[in-house]
């Protein structure tokens, strides 16, 4: 049967839950903000108060699929762990560091739970219209997920795969986010280039556009970012001048120093988010601007924050 436990229905598990529902799914879910489930529940998912509901709402063997922080994962863990029973899958579908991963699976074998690990791209958006999946685990428990439709009907086609043993799904993630990094560096100094090249006074919209069809360039970041100029213009006033990090550059680089790779783009791209958060630049903003659409993550420029000329 298609059914499955949700923990966490932030941007992207509610909308991964709207489009289980829209598939067929029995969807039994919880969130710490009760008006994230009240929504769920309003499109025909089942709610739960508390996680010990979420589990006893089940049938077993018990699928169930955490969307939360990376910080939160291990808290989760250790509530919902001794709840379940033998055989009983949890899957870690957030950016968590794949070492942990790999932990995890070991300390929940040895108590008869099973684990995979999922990295998940794709943004809020993907999530509702089709994700990308990278899973690390035991094969079996993928090719389970994968007779019961989970993946065709929760990704693009061919957009998921198992790349191998616990972790392997959370290291792959980790890996696309860290070229992710440097790709949207290397977007944001062109397109800071277009900017002062002033003899031409470029659209920079209409330039997006063109890259967005038949470039070598064309990539959902280059459209995410014509998305951001039909917002708020190509000066992207509106928009902070301070690019954050949620950290998974960061661990592509150290990964990297572990196995003597270097990475002088992806560590190129660490520096400059570092360097914008004391001095905004507009290269900062065209990150930010790409962040605030595929992740819907917050990128307003705050009162204080001068603007960039």
């Amino acid at each position: 049967m298609k059914e499955i436990g949700y923990i966490g229905l932030g941007k992207m598990g509610k909308n991964m839950v709207f489009r289980l529902l829209d598939k067929g799914w029995k969807v039994v879910a919880y969130n710490r903000s009760a008006p994230a489930v009240d929504e769920v529940v309003a499109k025909g998912a089942t709610g739960a108060k508390n996680i010990e509901e979420l589990v006893l709402k089940l049938s077993a063997p018990r699928t169930i699929f955490i969307m939360i922080s990376h910080q939160a994962v291990g808290d989760i863990l250790n509530e919902l762990a001794p709840l379940l029973t033998n055989g009983d899958l949890i899957i870690d579908g957030g950016n968590s560091p794949y070492q942990d991963s790999m932990r995890r699976e070991k300390e929940l074998n040895q108590i008869g739970i099973e684990f995979l690990d999922i990295g998940v791209s794709g943004g809020p958006g993907g999530s509702r219209t089709g994700a990308c999946m990278m899973v690390g685990g035991k094969k079996e428990l993928y090719d389970k997920l994968d007779s019961a439709g989970f993946f065709s009907d929760t990704c693009v086609p061919q957009g998921f795969g198992l790349m191998g043993p616990s972790g392997a799904g959370h290291f792959v993630k980790m890996v696309h986010n860290g070229i992710e990094y440097g790709m949207m560096q290397s977007i944001a100094e062109g397109f800071d280039l277009l900017r002062h090249s002033q003899e031409y006074n470029l659209d920079l919209e209409k330039v997006t556009e063109v890259y967005s069809h038949g470039s070598v360039v064309t990539s959902s970041l280059i459209s995410w970012m014509g998305d951001g100029y039909k917002k708020y213009g190509q000066d992207l006033n509106e928009i902070s001048g301070k690019a954050s990090a949620s950290g998974e550059g960061k661990w592509t680089v150290e990964a990297g120093a572990r196995a003597g790779v270097p990475m002088p783009a992806i560590q190129a791209s660490l520096d400059a988010r570092s360097a914008s958060q004391k001095k905004p630049s507009y290269q900062g903003k065209v990150v930010s601007t790409m962040r605030g659409e595929f992740g819907q993550h917050p990128v307003k420029r705050e009162d204080d924050e001068p603007e960039i000329l």
